[in-house]
């Protein structure tokens, strides 16, 4: 009895050794997108010696249900149940043989659909090594379907200057959701909604809202689409109407009189176009001499004072009506205003401050002279000898604290130019004169030529008439050719300054 036990237990370690070499393979994940075609792998590895495989079932496994797709069975053929039957099929023909091979129980999924996601169960019943089994993770993507549409065919500027949806980006029964964003220079501002269906879809809506004005007129909008690494865009341009902005060219600031071939110009830029331009003189009519073609007024004829005036033009298109307005002045002489719609400040300003810095560097200029000069004169020194001895013109005698008027030089007294030496004051030689120089003077006219002499103080003399004749009456202050020395005597310039 232990005997057959014990061989009852050996065979069945044996059994279990051998089905351990027994495996079936397939994928962890696979994925695909609706309406494709998918293939789930199912190899059974089969053991040595084989065993017997009695039957392969595939089943799809949700909310913890499960529900046979195919059924291959040697004895009885193959089997695909609804609502598979139409798209899942065996992908190796041996399999539907009337000896079939069930290694390879490989299936195709084709027009996939959401509904197929879910988990698949490929079992293998074998004898006597009993089920073996694998499972595999399907996962089914839906591509959205993206569009942008503008909010209405025509965007109305208006005065009260209102945000308002002018754009709408749509990425609809996506799966995974899409990500939306928008490319564009204008100001202004998106939102996000996500919608999720009953199918496992999402949809994901975005607009972009702006305030419409002249500046978003022609401005181009991009709505890009992220999908699973995917970038899908679509751009739109939008076509914002508006009052027309006016403005009247052609009037430089420079119109005087007698002036030909003047005129202004009504420029309005509009959407749509401007139909009705109207002129008008503020608080008058216009002048007789005026011609008007379309949305410019032609003035024939010299320029006169009765052009002047505030011209006003209304431009006018299916949106609304909009003002120019111009101020003309009439001058009698032309000035030296730039031509142009624009009278620009900063010519004036750059020639104020280029004569600013002419007129300063010239007044630098004059003030170095005048320093130069001065120092000059200062630096001549005198080339005489000094005396202790007191000056005395005429028969004046030079006194502490007084000095008498000195008359005019004679203007044919000259000095010798020769050298510096030469142009000192020569030594007295006697009382009443000179030494005589190397020039020669006659008697008449030698005293006259004498500026002054020197006299010891104290010492008296008799002048006669000749003497006499340079004698002025002394002044209190002292002449301006005069200059005081440190010992109280004063000296001529005329003598000691060259």
């Amino acid at each position: 009895m232990a005997m057959c036990v014990g061989i009852w237990i050996l065979l069945l370690a044996l059994h279990v050794q051998a089905g351990s070499g027994q495996m079936v393979q397939m994928d962890s994940n696979k994925s695909g997108f609706v309406g494709s075609q998918v293939e789930l792998r199912c190899i059974f590895v089969n053991s040595n010696p084989p065993v017997k495989i009695s039957q392969v079932t595939w089943q799809k496994v949700l909310n913890s249900s499960k529900q046979n797709v195919a059924i291959a069975n040697p004895a009885l053929g193959v089997s695909v149940l609804p609502p598979f039957k139409e798209r899942v099929t065996f992908k190796q023909a041996a399999v539907r043989h009337r000896t079939p091979s069930l290694e390879d129980t490989t299936i195709m999924f084709s027009e996939l659909q959401l509904s197929d996601e879910a988990t698949y169960i490929c079992e293998y019943t074998t004898f006597p090594a009993g089920n073996r089994e694998n499972t595999v993770n399907l996962t089914v993507f839906a591509r959205p379907m993206t569009r942008m549409t503008l909010t209405t065919p025509t965007i109305v500027a208006r005065a009260s200057k209102r945000k308002m949806t002018v754009a709408t980006c749509v990425s609809a029964n996506g799966k995974p959701p899409s990500v939306i964003k928008w490319d564009t220079r204008l100001k202004g501002e998106a939102t996000f909604q996500e919608t999720r269906n009953q199918n496992g879809t999402v949809t994901v809506r975005s607009n972009y809202v702006v305030v419409p004005s002249r500046e978003t007129h022609k401005q181009k909008l991009t709505c890009i689409v992220t999908y699973r690494g995917e970038r899908i865009s679509d751009s739109v341009v939008l076509n914002v109407q508006y009052e027309p902005e006016v403005k009247i060219e052609d009037f430089d600031g420079n119109w005087f009189l007698n002036r030909q071939n003047v005129q202004l110009t009504c420029r309005a830029d509009a959407n749509p176009p401007v139909t009705i331009y109207q002129w008008k003189l503020l608080n008058g009519s216009l002048p007789s001499n005026v011609e008007i073609k379309n949305n410019t007024l032609f003035f024939k004829g010299p320029v006169t004072y009765d052009l002047a005036g505030t011209y006003v033009c209304d431009a006018t298109n299916s949106i609304g009506t909009r003002t120019g307005i111009v101020d003309v002045n009439i001058t009698e002489f032309p000035n030296n205003m730039p031509r142009g719609g624009e009278i620009s400040q900063e010519p004036h300003n750059t020639g104020a401050a280029i004569g600013g810095a002419v007129g300063g560097v010239a007044l630098l200029g004059v003030a170095a002279i005048l320093l130069f000069v001065f120092l000059r004169r200062r630096q001549r020194t005198f080339k005489g000898d000094y005396s202790t001895k007191k000056h005395v013109f005429g028969n004046g005698y030079s006194k502490a604290g007084g000095l008498p008027a000195h008359p005019p030089i004679p203007k044919n007294l000259q000095y010798p130019d020769d050298s510096d030496d030469e142009k000192k004051p020569a030594q007295i030689g006697g009382p009443g004169g000179f030494e005589a120089s190397e020039r020669d003077f006659d008697g008449e006219q030698e005293d006259l030529k004498r500026p002054y002499f020197t006299v010891d103080e104290g010492e008296s003399r008799d002048y006669d008439e000749r003497t006499l004749a340079f004698q002025y009456d002394p002044e209190p202050e002292i002449a301006d050719d005069m200059v005081s020395q440190t010992d109280g005597s004063v000296i001529s310039k005329k003598e000691w300054y060259v």
